[in-house]
């Protein structure tokens, strides 16, 4: 019998997966788990690292199969990347999960994570590159959520209630 994560959290960087998986998880009573976290496991080495020394395309090659690995492992909450919606793949792979798109708008967003910092893709001109990301990734995730919860001005409890309720049957 395969495991399947109760909740599978998406959005862009700074939409609060990782803060928000972590409370939820704890509300439910699971483990929490993230994509990042494992492909960093794997590598060896910071995220930030693998875009420098291998580039983008081996990162994506590895977030890959971070996520199916993932889906078809943990029991919790799982947080993925926030460009693993860009691999059709991936989306795939989300059919039949309960996945909950955190959206965020830019200003939350660059207060959450600054401009930047350990964040390769944001490495130039971040507000605008993140502003743009948001607006490429933005219907990748409403296209993969079986919800959206709104994450601005919003603490992490807040959100992590919220979500528990919606995954009550």
């Amino acid at each position: 019998m395969s495991t399947r994560p109760v909740c599978v959290l998406v959005g862009a960087p700074g939409s609060g997966k990782t803060t928000v998986g972590t409370a939820l998880a704890e509300a439910l009573g699971v483990d929490f788990r993230d994509t990042d976290a494992d492909i960093e496991n794997l590598a060896g080495k910071p995220i930030p690292e693998i875009f420098v020394d291998e580039g983008e395309e081996h990162f994506r090659t590895l977030e890959r199969a971070a996520v199916a690995a993932a889906l078809a492992s943990h029991a919790g909450v799982l947080a993925l990347g926030g460009g693993a919606v860009l691999a059709e793949e991936n989306r795939a792979a989300l059919i039949g999960h309960t996945v909950v798109h955190l959206s965020v708008e830019l200003p939350d967003a660059v207060k959450r994570i600054g401009l930047g910092a350990g964040r390769p893709l944001l490495a130039l001109n971040p507000r605008a590159t993140l502003k743009h990301l948001m607006d490429q990734r933005r219907p990748l995730y409403a296209e993969v959520a079986t919800a959206t919860v709104v994450t601005d001005g919003r603490t992490p409890e807040e959100l992590a209630a919220e979500i528990a309720a919606l995954l009550k049957p």
